[in-house]
């Protein structure tokens, strides 16, 4: 245990001096390879103005998503309708994005008890 201890620390010994050798290199490389993107000048109130502004554009984008949701629900009431027609390669994309969806579910409730598949800890 202590050896292993010690590879570790010696592991992040290593890391450390990698990070403080490069890690300046690094940044400025990914700051101008991104400087497009950046506002100027970089402050605390410029940030809470653009976090403002991403909130109100995500608010605004509110009634778009609506419309395409409603599409959609008129698309699959549509295919709906017209079951007979479908092919099976459609009923087999169906059946699969359910399996899918069923599995996200399982994983969700998996996780909200605490990583167990038995039940919540007691």
């Amino acid at each position: 245990m202590a050896a292993r201890l010690q590879q570790l620390q010696s592991k992040a010994c290593q890391a450390t001096q990698y990070v403080s050798k490069h890690g300046t290199t690094y940044y400025k490389q990914l700051m101008e390879q991104n400087k497009q993107y950046v506002k100027e000048p970089a402050t605390v109130e410029t940030c809470n103005e653009l976090s403002k502004q991403l909130f109100y554009t995500r608010l605004a984008s509110i009634p778009g998503r609506t419309e395409t949701f409603w599409k959609e629900i008129d698309y699959l009431k549509n295919m709906w309708r017209r079951r007979q027609e479908m092919k099976v390669e459609d009923l087999g994309i169906a059946a699969l994005f359910g399996l899918e969806c069923f599995a996200w579910f399982c994983a969700g409730e998996i996780v909200g008890r605490g990583f167990t598949i038995t039940g919540y800890y007691p």
